[in-house]
């Protein structure tokens, strides 16, 4: 057996000492002087064998009792150590994927108010950029949570000054990467609003507002950077104010997002590792559904301020300061040395979400506006599977950096395998499924048939199924490759989630109707 096995030492102890036992209780043979012929057993005798018999019987009874207890002993130590190792996943991950849920249910409502404003009428570039600025905001803030989640349980927040320079350094990073690719996207958008067709009016919409509403809802649906735009409605906006005042826009967002949202996460970080929670478990699910949030906020917000100003200077003065905020964050990122490196990585990953998000609109671009409830259900199929692949990723990429260095010891002790993690977040992932479906249905904010509940719970298992089988070998991969995975996986793991999970609830639409379950359609 082996020495360190759970219960060894007790198993040991009744094996060694039943022969001193018996040899101590054993009874004496009776002296009968030198005939050296034992007496004849008298009853006295008889009655004590048989109670010395009926004594070795309970002792093996006894020593078996304590074997089998042993074993019972052992399984409850596993079972309490297994309980330890996923602890903290259920109540430190299950409240954080609850609120990622109620958090993207509220972008959603959220998004039917903001695509009302003046500014969103009037100027298609603005519609145009939001799909991208938050898909790519949201990325840039788990890649933040990631590395520094990394950093924390590796003990490299421990040292006061050490944490200062990695926490600010990565700030600047991120304020260096989120004002640069969001003037690309400004850029971008203003080429796409020259190429993208508008709709035709349709029946039953009675204003321009109402079909702004409309296309900018199919806009997030389905995340799609190339919607259609609404018709001609009002006063229209174009030309190169437009492309100054749409980029001062969203890289006034993307800073003030990132001044927020990063500031936040780092507070989230610290405050998890002086109470002892995981940040893995918190920060990635927190970044992936408060980016979306705060940054569609801001992007309403900043654009109706500068509205007034389009064909003032104003907003190529505010340009112009994000371009100089932007030069003194890289200056800084270069000269510290804990994110020197980063400054030429990570930046493929993010354009590649993008072309990823590009093919998820054009796949889409004929299911999304079929069926009602597309938009609501796609939340949870997609962000909720999302989230708790980056928590996947994050807790790999903390283990294989633990692996490699001096930390590893100490790190990995308490780190459950990989599918025992796969399995607990799948567990705590289905639960808040139906509780959303459910409150959905209680709201009345989607009717739909017992069956159809069925099938959309079948498909969120395989989308979180297949979420997390890619977290595993994506994280594995881009390790092999030497590229980090707090950089590199988050960013193209949301945006091929973000594919999966909306064709596999098209495909959940698609059965539920042919078998006959009768859905309504959207007109």
């Amino acid at each position: 057996m082996n020495p360190n096995s759970p219960g060894n030492g007790a198993l040991g102890d009744d094996v060694e000492m039943a022969p001193i036992v018996d040899v101590a209780e054993r009874p004496a043979k009776p002296q009968n002087g030198s005939s050296g012929r034992q007496a004849p057993p008298t009853p006295e005798d008889s009655d004590y064998d048989d109670e010395f018999d009926v004594d070795d019987g309970e002792r093996g009874l006894l020593s078996s009792s304590r074997h089998t207890e042993s074993h019972v002993e052992a399984r409850h130590l596993r079972a309490g150590k297994l309980w330890h190792q996923v602890k903290s996943i259920v109540v430190e991950a299950a409240p954080t994927l609850l609120l990622t849920t109620i958090s993207l249910l509220f972008t959603g409502k959220l998004l039917d108010n903001v695509s009302r404003w003046d500014a969103m009428q009037q100027v298609d570039q603005l519609i145009m950029i939001i799909p991208t600025v938050l898909n790519l905001q949201g990325n840039l803030e788990m890649n933040l949570s990631a590395r520094l989640s990394t950093a924390a349980n590796m003990g490299e927040l421990d040292d006061p000054v050490t944490m200062r320079a990695m926490l600010l350094g990565n700030w600047t990073m991120l304020q260096v990467q989120a004002i640069s690719v969001s003037f690309i996207a400004a850029c971008i958008s203003l080429v796409l609003g020259k190429l993208v067709p508008r709709v035709e009016p349709s029946a039953g919409v009675a204003s321009g507002a109402s079909n702004t509403t409309h296309s900018i809802r199919h806009l997030l649906e389905s995340r799609r950077p190339i919607p259609h735009l609404p018709p001609e409605a009002g006063i229209r906006h174009s030309g190169f104010p437009t492309l100054i005042m749409v980029s001062a826009t969203a890289m006034t967002s993307a800073f003030l997002s990132g001044l927020i949202l990063g500031s936040f996460m780092c507070f989230l970080i610290i405050v998890c590792r002086k109470f002892k929670l995981d940040p893995d478990n918190i920060a990635p699910a927190v970044a992936s559904c408060l980016g979306d949030l705060v940054t569609l906020c801001l992007v309403g917000f900043v654009s109706t301020l500068l509205l007034p100003f389009l064909r003032t200077p104003i907003p190529f003065i505010i340009g112009i300061a994000m371009i100089v905020i932007c030069v003194i964050c890289l200056v800084y990122t270069a000269k510290n040395p804990h994110v020197r490196a980063f400054i030429t990585q990570g930046w493929s990953p993010l354009f590649g979400a993008m072309i990823i998000s590009s093919a998820t609109g054009i796949v889409l671009d004929m299911f999304v506006s079929r069926y009602e409830g597309f938009a609501i259900m796609a939340i949870v199929i997609s962000g909720l599977p999302g989230a708790a692949g980056s928590i996947f990723v994050s807790r790999l990429s903390t283990s294989l950096h633990a692996a490699a260095t001096s930390a590893s010891a100490s790190l990995r002790a308490s780190e459950p395998s990989r599918r025992l993690v796969m399995v607990t977040l799948l567990l705590i992932t289905v639960p808040v499924e139906i509780v959303f479906l459910a409150v959905l249905n209680a709201f009345g904010w989607l009717n739909t048939h017992l069956f159809f509940i069925i099938f959309s719970v079948i498909f969120f298992c395989c989308t979180v199924g297949a979420s997390l089988t890619i977290a595993q070998y994506l994280t594995d991969w881009l390790w092999s490759k030497n590229r980090d995975p707090d950089i590199y996986a988050l960013p193209l793991h949301s945006a091929i989630m973000d594919l999966i999970g909306q064709l596999l609830l098209v495909l959940c639409f698609e059965i539920v109707t042919a078998l006959g379950t009768k859905l309504r359609l959207r007109t």
